[in-house]
């Protein structure tokens, strides 16, 4: 066979892999689609309503540190240091952790430990004190003549945390809820290691133990896009409400 016929022949073969592989890659993405569209829709759903839970609560616990801490206009020494104490014994917990060590809890609320929703409950109580200890930071920031001038005027305790402490925080709070949406996003990628699913499980399952890099790739790619995204919306918000 001469060298020119081989190098052709061999040329055919090449050209004929690379169209088979294309073709396996784009019968892999026909079949892998759907659940990757399924894992985007986990993911935030997932983080949407741990964000919701664990915001509001986490808001809640910053807000009664910050009033019943020495000074404070609700201060209470025997609630507030009860109130940290238990704030700082669970934000620690790292999260793979932390969906162990609170099984039985789980277990008990939810009626299972694998799930979506079990996912959801573990995410929501360590983003509740990872809000609280935010909120509680952020409002400390407060100028406190602000406050006095409000109990001059004859204000409730309720009156001031709402038309004075958190507006007055606004703008540096939703910073702080920011960087906890980042934190969930992050939580939501180890969900998988219960049956949570999201895009951390699509990229495990259907790129890492698949040895497919392009699924991961392509998965990690959207889990930054999503931060990205929510990063400069935060930031965004965060100075039109402080030029205000």
């Amino acid at each position: 066979m001469s060298t020119t016929t081989f190098g052709a022949l061999n040329s055919a073969i090449s050209s004929s892999t690379d169209a088979a592989n294309t073709a396996i890659l784009a019968a892999d993405w026909d079949r892998l689609g759907p659940t990757f569209g399924e894992a985007i829709v986990d993911t935030l759903v997932m983080v949407s309503v741990t964000l919701v839970v664990g915001g509001i609560l986490g808001l809640a616990i910053g807000v009664l540190l910050y009033t019943t801490r020495a000074g404070g206009i609700l201060q209470n020494k025997a609630f507030y240091t009860l109130l940290n104490v238990l704030v700082n014994f669970v934000r620690p917990i790292p999260f793979i952790i932390m969906i162990t060590a609170f099984g039985p809890l789980t277990l008990a609320v939810v009626g299972t430990t694998i799930g979506r929703e079990a996912a959801m409950f573990i995410m929501s109580i360590a983003a509740t004190f990872g809000v609280a200890r935010i909120v509680e930071q952020n409002l400390v920031a407060i100028d406190p003549g602000v406050i006095e001038a409000a109990r001059s005027m004859g204000a409730s305790p309720w009156q001031i945390i709402t038309t004075v402490i958190i507006p007055e925080a606004l703008g540096p709070l939703v910073l702080g809820y920011t960087f906890i949406f980042i934190a969930i996003v992050d939580m939501s990628a180890m969900a998988g290691y219960i049956g949570g699913g999201g895009l951390g499980d699509f990229a495990i399952v259907y790129g890492y133990r698949a040895y497919d890099w392009e699924v991961t790739y392509v998965a990690t790619f959207v889990i930054i896009l999503i931060v990205q995204v929510a990063q400069l919306f935060g930031n965004w918000l965060s100075k039109k409400i402080m030029r205000r």
